[in-house]
């Protein structure tokens, strides 16, 4: 059951990636909800994710 929700993390993450506002607030969700090991690991993706996306990168800093 662990591993779907971070996988359900990962989709919600790509679908609400245009608003940055919107991503903060399911990252914040993401972040109380996961367990200490799904974290680094979405951590991990998220570094990859947000390459390209110079908008989103300022979250990075608060993981």
């Amino acid at each position: 059951m662990a591993r779907a929700m971070f996988e359900y993390t990962k989709t919600v993450l790509k679908k609400v990636s245009f608003n940055p506002k919107l991503f903060r607030r399911e990252l914040d969700k993401a972040l109380e909800r996961l367990l200490p090991y799904e974290i680094e690991e979405l951590k991990l993706w998220l570094v990859q994710y947000v390459r390209g996306k110079p908008e989103l990168q300022p979250y990075l800093v608060n993981l």
